[in-house]
């Protein structure tokens, strides 16, 4: 008879979703989910994790944007401003467009 062995939550590892976004295409999806979502705070929590995947530092000197503020603005549940979601899209090399709904 097998022994059940109890996992606490605590011993568990944080979930990093910066690991697995490997390349553009990883990149470009996850961003679609969390637009299509719609989720308010999601959307800098989403650009903060591509930001630690690509490297926080250069996504700041490229941005223009202090790295503590960087870390600060890509929080979740944040409400960056318009313009500090350009420059992070820019940072990455990606591009902010729209379609119509379906």
């Amino acid at each position: 008879m097998s022994k059940k062995v109890k996992t606490k939550v605590s011993d568990l590892p944080e979930f990093d979703m910066a690991q697995y976004l490997e390349g553009d295409a990883d990149v470009a999806e996850y961003l679609r989910q969390v637009l299509e979502e719609g989720e308010p705070g999601e959307l800098a929590a989403a650009l903060g994790h591509i930001a630690k995947a690509r490297g926080m530092t250069e996504i700041a000197k490229a941005s223009g944007i202090k790295r503590e503020a960087l870390y600060k603005a890509l929080r979740p549940n944040t409400q960056p401003r318009l313009e500090t979601i350009q420059r992070v899209f820019k940072a990455l090399g990606l591009k902010l467009t729209a379609t119509t709904a379906s």
